[in-house]
Parts: structure tokens; C-alpha cells; sequence
């Protein structure tokens, strides 16, 4: 799955991904809208994790969908 695609189907996909990482509150899912960035951001910081961890995180989720 890509970022546009990410994009486009957000509404559908943020509640698997407060699943998945139940740290980010509701507000900051809203928030990310679909943006991979901002989803990488906000895993680092309420995870503590560096930035190409988070990113490989984020693409092993998007790739499962």
C-alpha cells in the first residue's frame, strides 16, 4: 500500500493502527490523517523508537494491509 492509498483509506485504517499501536491517543490518529511522516513521528516519540525503526514498523503494517 502506498502513501495515497494510505491517505484515501485512513478513516478505515486508523482504528487497526490504534490496535496496533494503542500509545497514540485518538486526537493524534485524527491528527496523522493519513500521513506517513506524521505516523513516523508520533511513534517516536511515544514509543522512543528511531526514526528507520518506526519507518520499518509503519511499512510491515502497510504492507499487511
Amino acid at each position: 500500500m502506498n502513501e495515497q492509498v494510505l491517505k484515501g483509506r485512513w478513516t478505515e485504517l486508523k482504528g487497526k493502527a490504534k490496535e496496533k499501536w494503542g500509545r497514540l491517543s485518538n486526537d493524534e490518529l485524527e491528527q496523522i490523517d493519513g500521513n506517513v511522516d506524521q505516523l513516523i513521528g508520533a511513534l517516536q516519540q511515544r514509543y522512543g523508537l528511531v526514526q528507520e525503526e518506526a519507518r520499518k514498523e509503519v511499512n510491515a503494517w502497510l504492507k499487511a494491509r
